[in-house]
């Protein structure tokens, strides 16, 4: 997950789940009460711990993104 940030500055979950269960295998997604594919929360938390500071989560996009300077603090865009 985070080479792929990285690479773009961006994250689409919905594509982070499939590239995980493809590379990774089933042990790593679950799907969730909506019927979406979901990444396992060990690994969301892994992937918090090595972006606390510069990664915001953007519920519209359904995305991570780079923070930016009008980002409240915290790891959610407003």
């Amino acid at each position: 997950m985070l080479s792929e940030f990285l690479s773009s500055n961006y994250l689409e979950q919905e594509w982070a789940a499939s590239e995980i269960e493809r590379k990774f295998g089933e042990k790593f997604v679950y799907f969730n009460e909506n019927g979406n594919l979901a990444i396992e929360r060990k690994v969301l938390q892994a992937f918090r711990n090595l972006t606390e500071k510069d990664v915001v989560w953007d519920t519209r996009e359904r995305a991570w993104r780079r923070r930016e300077r009008h980002d409240a603090p915290g790891r959610r865009a407003e």
